[in-house]
C-alpha cells in the first residue's frame, strides 16, 4: 500500500485497539468473596497500568497498557454493577452461594459451589448461577433428584448434601 494512504497516527496506535469485553445481560450477583476478588483484580490492573503508563515510548507496552485499561473498564463496570448476595443459611433450598453434593447415575459423589459469572471456575468446583447445572440445582431441596442437561446427555442427580459459609 502507497504510504500517501496511511496517515502517520494510524501507525502510531496500530495495535492499541483492542474490543471491549462483553458484560453479561444476567443482574451481577456475586459472593462476599467474589466481591472481593473482582476488587483485588481491579488493584493489580492499576498497578499494572501505572507501570505501564511509564513506558510512553515502547510500542508492545502501549499496546499491553490498551488490554490493561480494556480490562480495568471492564471489571469497574461489573464491581459498579455487583449485586452482593448473601443466601439464608437455614435454607432447606439449594440457592446462589450454596455449596451443594450430588451423587451421579454411577454413584460418583461431586460438590459444587454456586457463583457469580466472574468467580467461576470449574477446576475449583465454582459454577456460574447461569450455568445448566446451576439452573438444576437452584430451587431443589436435600434428598430430591434432578435432571442435569448436558452437551454429552442428560444425567440424573442427586442431591446429598447442602452448605452455606
Amino acid at each position: 500500500m502507497s504510504r500517501g494512504f496511511v496517515k502517520e497516527d494510524d501507525l502510531e496506535h496500530a495495535g492499541t485497539d483492542v474490543p471491549e469485553r462483553s458484560i453479561s445481560t444476567h443482574p451481577n450477583y456475586v459472593t462476599v468473596n467474589g466481591y472481593a476478588l473482582l476488587e483485588k483484580q481491579a488493584n493489580e490492573l492499576e498497578l499494572q497500568r501505572k507501570a505501564l503508563s511509564a513506558n510512553k515510548e515502547d510500542q508492545q507496552a502501549q499496546q499491553q497498557l490498551a488490554i490493561v485499561n480494556r480490562d480495568l473498564r471492564y471489571v469497574a463496570a461489573r464491581l459498579e454493577n455487583s449485586l452482593i448476595t448473601r443466601p439464608d443459611r437455614a435454607s432447606k433450598q439449594v440457592l446462589f452461594g450454596a455449596k451443594v453434593t450430588v451423587e451421579d447415575e454411577e454413584g460418583d459423589s461431586h460438590t459444587y459451589e454456586i457463583v457469580g459469572e466472574d468467580e467461576a471456575d470449574i477446576k475449583a468446583c465454582k459454577v456460574s448461577w447461569t450455568s445448566p447445572l446451576s439452573k438444576a440445582l437452584i430451587g431443589q431441596k436435600l434428598g430430591e433428584s434432578v435432571v442435569w442437561a448436558r452437551p454429552a446427555g442428560n444425567t440424573v442427580l442427586e442431591i446429598t448434601a447442602l452448605k452455606y459459609e
